[in-house]
């Protein structure tokens, strides 16, 4: 089995074929957010290709695609799971999230060629709702499986066209009325490894082909609004004004700042979605509001960043007379991945003779969710340019041929290796 490889002809195939739904013709990105026609139809697609291969395909309650190729064992030996999700962000690259399934089929489909029997169970999954969309809920298939999410955390909810996800979820196959029913055990599985771009230059600047990811980070994410007074721009004297938008600048350059300078260059801070109030030409702005965000391989990184920034902020809103408001939006700690798996993928690869980097992943993706059911591991493919989320996203594929040998062979030591 060692000498087992992934057909880097059919994946490419597969890449170009998926690649089609949702494709905006006028810029050559992927419009295929979540629970969309084109979304619906690259589903039917995948399960398509799935039922092909005679796996066992089932749609969950919160639209979870799962496709079962039995292990055989005499004893019932739990699950190991593999995957990631299909859906786009607006304009995005055909890459993201998508290779992750595509990988997982093609691991699938060369067992089955090879008529390769494991002792394990092993799941394909293709993960409802990971990006951002217009339902505002990410990560929506690995938090309902994990218990993060519940059926409560649905109702109400609709998009900006006024569609109930209710609705879109039962349009997918979903069941809104037993949400919860899709929650899996952690005894049910064995472990879960996901592969997905960098979304970085990391790999690609050091010419490594395979990234192994040792954690993902956390995100903080606040609202803040400032709010100053608003008066005439043309008779309020510079000394007189309180003007939200120039604090709101110099709170938010603060911030820029306190970043650069953290010793951990996997510390990021963004501000992002601001609003003016009033907004006119000749009026000076009486509230901002913006959301913040930190990102940190580890809690205490981004516990470093809040305390600077804040004591900075503090000070600048009360030198300007302005008032400061924080709500916060998210909280999400950072998630160590599995050590063991981590050393398992490392040792697949060096026996193939590629060389590995162990680096964190500075993006939220469905494995968080999964490390709190069971052990969770991830590989990284080179993302040329550093581009994702974006028509220009593109990975060579002889690096993904890379990777998806090291996920082949780390799948088929994971099956020999665990023992429940």
């Amino acid at each position: 089995m060692n000498t087992l490889r992934i057909n880097a002809v059919r994946l490419q195939n597969n890449i170009r074929d998926l690649a089609l739904f949702g494709l905006n013709e006028a810029t050559g990105g992927l419009d295929r957010t979540t629970f969309t026609a084109a979304e619906l139809s690259a589903r039917e697609w995948l399960r398509d290709k799935l039922l092909h291969l005679q796996l066992q395909v089932r749609v969950d309650e919160a639209a979870n695609i799962w496709a079962l190729r039995n292990g055989n064992a005499e004893a019932v030996l739990p699950v190991i799971a593999f995957g990631s999700h299909i859906d786009t962000v607006p304009n995005g690259g055909k890459y993201d999230g998508a290779l992750g399934v595509l990988l997982a089929l093609e691991v699938m489909t060369v067992l089955e060629e090879n008529k390769i029997a494991t002792r394990h169970p092993l799941e394909l999954v293709s993960f409802s709702a990971e990006e951002p969309n217009p339902f505002g809920l990410s990560t929506f298939g690995s938090r309902a499986i994990s218990g993060k999410l519940s059926q409560k955390d649905l109702a109400g909810v609709r998009n900006e066209q006024g569609d109930l996800l209710t609705d879109a979820l039962r349009w997918a196959g979903g069941d809104p009325d037993h949400f919860e029913q899709a929650r899996r055990k952690p005894a049910e599985l064995a472990a879960f490894l996901e592969v997905h771009i960098e979304q970085g230059k990391r790999l690609l600047v050091r010419d490594i082909p395979v990234g192994i990811v040792s954690a993902i980070t956390g995100i903080y994410r606040e609202e803040i609004t400032v709010v100053g007074e608003a008066n005439h721009a043309g008779t309020t004297l510079m000394v007189d004004r309180k003007d939200a938008l120039m604090g709101a600048s110099e709170i938010m350059l603060a911030f820029e700042a306190v970043c650069r300078t953290h010793p951990a260059d996997e510390v990021v801070g963004t501000i992002g979605r601001i609003s003016n109030e009033p907004n006119a030409a000749n009026i000076i702005p009486e509230k901002v509001n913006f959301h913040l965000e930190v990102r940190g391989e580890r809690r205490s990184q981004i516990q470093e960043v809040l305390e600077a920034w804040s004591e900075l902020a503090i000070s600048i809103a009360e030198g300007r007379g302005l008032t400061l408001e924080r709500r916060l939006i998210l909280d999400q700690a950072p998630e160590p991945l599995d050590s063991f798996i981590i050393e398992l993928c490392a040792e697949q690869a060096q026996e193939l003779g590629y060389p590995t980097l162990q680096l964190g992943s500075m993006a939220g993706h469905d494995a968080t969710h999964m490390a709190s059911l069971t052990k969770a591991g991830m590989l990284f493919v080179p993302s040329l340019g550093g581009k994702s989320h974006c028509p220009e996203e593109e990975s060579r594929i002889e690096d993904i041929e890379k990777v998806g040998n090291v996920l082949l062979q780390s799948i088929l030591a994971l099956d020999q290796q665990l023992n429940r």
